[in-house]
């Protein structure tokens, strides 16, 4: 696996819209809340994930997207579905056309993160029907799934 490929990738094509795979985690407490996170880069929430490294798999990449997004160690469960429509568009002008796969995760070490990270300002548990701003109208059909499937 070759870490930092999608920084090689920007400083090739500056701004240019790209597509890139990426994945996102579905954990639920005792009380059916999922656990997002507070980016630091937007400002909104998401689901714990994110891109895939050259040669990672989106498993793979699920297990260890989580731990840097939120402190906690998972392990997959079962893959809920490929959302392949998304767009993402950052603070800095990258824009990017994402196709994500949404995975049920448990925890299995780890904890929520405490204190803000260069990802991450928050990790918190959200009711299915009281979500925070979201990152994008992908994230927003990710949990829309997982609250209809999980």
């Amino acid at each position: 696996m070759t870490y930092g490929y999608i920084q090689r990738i920007r400083n090739l094509v500056g701004h240019t819209p790209i597509i890139l795979n990426c994945c996102g985690g579905i954990l639920l407490n005792d009380r059916h809340e999922v656990l997002l996170n507070l980016r630091q880069d937007t400002g909104n929430w998401s689901l714990p994930g994110g891109y895939l490294e050259y040669g990672e798999g989106y498993a793979e990449a699920m297990v260890r997207e989580y731990r840097e997004d939120s402190g906690i160690e998972v392990r997959v469960v079962r893959e809920l579905h490929l959302f392949d429509k998304g767009e993402t568009r950052y603070p800095n002008g990258d824009v990017a056309h994402t196709i994500a796969m949404l995975y049920l995760v448990e925890q299995t070490g780890g904890a929520p993160l405490t204190q803000a990270t260069d990802e991450t300002v928050a990790v918190k548990f959200w009711p299915f029907d009281a979500l925070p701003p979201l990152l994008n109208q992908q994230n927003a059909d990710m949990l829309a799934y997982a609250a209809a499937h999980c």
